[in-house]
């Protein structure tokens, strides 16, 4: 067969290998059962209330080994051990290599609240491949998954270790009959099974204490990656009130299905189920993940599924593991002015300026480094697509906010520590510190982000509400506290005050928030920001902050996207740096920053949407400290090339605040 042949069959095949379009399946049978109305397991009140709300760090993306991708390459600790990390127990992982077998792994400090988003594919195949005695533990597509037999397209393409093993669970339309049996009625109820175990340990990890020291939630991911793109959503459930099966690209293949699915089997069927979906690292998605879907619909039903995607997609992953979805320099349509922290950690081509750019269209992909970008594959821009589209149908459908998580495949939440490594997959020091010529290689990996909110308590209502209400913050790894406040009649003065939350909710609206109607006379908006510094954990200090910004974006009535970037607080210029040779900091930096800003061009009659963002000092890069920690550290590329900087400055990002006329914008 020669070279065209073998890239149609590729074509054709998996999109999970980058490939092309993604296998599908006919749906379940019996559909899937909708969620059925119960009580509330009870719980005692917190000992721990705050009026004005507390910051809390959590992490809802994370993959243990009930994930194919994960189980695949070594993580075999299952949702139960994730919680337990994150709550600060120590438990084992793979170390990356099959010698040296396992090693134990601890956070440094645990986290407020979780949630395990287990692929929704295949998590029946890997439990009925993975169990001695399963109905199809013997099965042809098992044996080729354990890596005891070699499927006859992995021979024909040459492939090895994990892209040959996948094979055995993936049909080249789906399921395999072999491992699901006929109408895939074994894996239909193998997946009952295994969901229902993930609901076991969620609950078993929930406190219901006073303490209120630990929030888990139910979850799962919806994973579909169309032409090799990243248009994945991470399903968060408010209680343990949830439907019989865990919603998968495989059956339903259309995001837009996704939503419909959630409102039907969920949200509004009135059983006390409440679900959201999570859009997760847009970077990846060739302009995929926020592209109007609807657009070939009379007008009406534009307009309800865009306020249905609004509902359902209330907040968006900012930073993760494959890198940070903030903003690009040098998109098409966007004007004023570059942005020097818009190149932070883009993993899909970091230390390369050059770019193919997808300008109004879309591409393909970006899973395999290839392909165009678009704007819409960064949030700053998406935001304002979200208000361009509000001028031409009255809806917009991306008002959302923002959340860092890691996406991590060892079953440790919150791991995402400049002391330590990704913790994508186990992977070596070498396999760490290698670039070469692949784009994609660990090197340029991020540890990944945190996900903040503002709640009253740490309870899953309070949890829930935060993120329904956009009351939430990303950070970068750090556990930086950002407050954002905007209102008519903010006191310029109130950094100075004592009670500043009590009274910046007095007198305006917290971050996620839509700014109320202008008061007669006003001239513009005020905005009020505080943020305080990660003091970090014993041994590993946190970083100094360095300035607090803010940034508002807007359509022009040219149609361009604007932006402006405010300083507000602190300075760049206060000579920070880093000793390279012990990734010490240098030079001055603070522990808390605060600033007021008023918008000095505000237009009232136009949409706009501003944000705050933090930044620390220049801290060493994982892969610095980590070069500084191997022995003979220059034979390895990933500690000489200039492709991975030495230093980077950690941040925050705050959710947005908006603005909107009064009166429709007509288009």
């Amino acid at each position: 067969m020669g070279k065209t042949g073998l890239a149609w069959l590729l074509l054709m095949f998996w999109g999970l290998l980058g490939c092309g379009l993604e296998p599908t399946s006919d749906p379940w049978s019996p559909p899937p059962g909708a969620a059925e109305a119960k009580a509330i397991a009870p719980r005692e009140e917190c000992r721990v209330r705050v009026a004005e709300k507390q910051p809390l760090f959590g992490d809802l993306h994370i993959h243990t080994g009930i994930s194919m991708d994960a189980n695949s390459l070594g993580t075999v600790a299952g949702p139960e051990d994730a919680y337990r990390y994150a709550r600060g127990e120590p438990i084992e992982v793979f170390s990356g290599d099959a010698a040296q077998g396992m090693r134990l792994a601890q956070i440094d400090r645990p986290l407020d609240f979780a949630a395990v988003t287990d692929h929704a594919e295949w998590m029946a195949e890997v439990s009925l491949c993975t169990t001695p005695g399963s109905p199809t533990y013997d099965s042809t597509g098992c044996q080729i998954y354990r890596g005891e037999d070699e499927s006859w397209f992995a021979r024909l393409l040459g492939l090895k270790g994990f892209r040959a093993r996948i094979g055995g669970l993936i049909g080249p339309f789906g399921r395999r009959s072999d491992v699901c049996g006929d109408d895939d009625e074994i894996c239909r109820s193998e997946l009952a099974t295994v969901w229902q175990a993930n609901q076991v340990a969620t609950e078993r990890a929930y406190d219901r204490s006073e303490a209120c020291s630990f929030t888990s939630l139910h979850a799962w991911e919806y994973s579909h990656s169309p032409y090799a793109t990243k248009v994945h959503r991470n399903i968060i459930l408010r209680n343990e009130i949830v439907p019989e099966l865990p919603v998968s690209s495989l059956e339903t293949p259309r995001e837009i299905d996704l939503r419909h699915q959630l409102v039907e089997l969920c949200n509004d069927n009135g059983s006390g189920c409440e679900a959201i979906a999570i859009p997760h690292n847009p970077n990846l998605s060739n302009g995929q993940m926020f592209r109007v879907e609807y657009a070939d619909l009379p007008l009406e039903e534009q307009r309800r599924e865009a306020a249905l995607r609004a509902r359902l997609e209330p907040i968006v992953e900012m930073m993760q593991i494959k890198g940070e979805s903030e903003c690009r320099n040098g998109m098409y349509g966007v004007v004023g002015g570059e942005d020097e922290l818009c190149n932070f950690e883009k993993t899909r081509d970091l230390g390369r300026q050059e770019f193919e750019d997808c300008e109004e269209g879309s591409g393909r992909g970006a899973q395999a480094g290839r392909g165009c970008s678009s704007r819409t594959d960064f949030v700053r821009y998406a935001l304002l697509e979200g208000l361009r589209e509000k001028k031409r149908i009255g809806v917009n459908p991306y008002a959302f906010g923002f959340i860092g998580s890691t996406d991590n495949h060892m079953a440790t939440p919150g791991s995402v520590s400049e002391y330590g490594v990704p913790n994508k997959f186990g992977v070596t020091k070498q396999q760490l510190l290698t670039v070469g010529d692949e784009k994609r290689r660990p090197a340029f990996w991020s540890p990944g982000g945190l996900a903040g909110v503002w709640a009253e308590e740490n309870t899953r209502d309070a949890i829930f509400e935060s993120l329904k209400r956009r009351e939430t913050f990303s950070t970068s790894g750090p556990r930086i506290v950002p407050r954002f406040f905007g209102g008519w009649t903010i006191d310029p003065g109130l950094c100075a005050e004592s009670n500043f939350a009590e009274a910046a909710y007095e007198s305006g609206v917290p971050m996620g928030s839509e700014l109320p109607p202008r008061p007669d006379g006003v001239e513009g908006p005020i905005f009020a920001v505080s943020a305080l510094a990660d003091p970090g954990s014993p041994g590993k200090p946190g970083g100094l902050l360095q300035r607090i910004q803010i940034i508002k974006g807007w359509v022009g009535a040219d149609g361009l996207f604007h932006q402006e970037v405010h300083e507000v607080a602190g300075t760049p210029e206060n000579g920070a740096g880093v000793d390279l040779a012990t990734c010490s900091p240098q030079g001055q930096g603070h522990s808390a920053l605060c600033g007021t800003w008023r918008d000095p061009e505000f237009d009232p009659k136009n949409d706009a949407v501003y944000y705050a963002r933090v930044i620390e000092n220049p801290s060493c890069r994982w892969s610095a400290r980590l070069c500084l920690d191997v022995p003979n550290p220059g034979e390895l590329d990933g500690c000489t090339s200039d492709r991975l900087p030495k230093t980077i400055q950690e941040r925050a990002w705050t959710s947005p605040i908006a603005y909107a006329p009064e009166a429709p914008v007509s288009s």
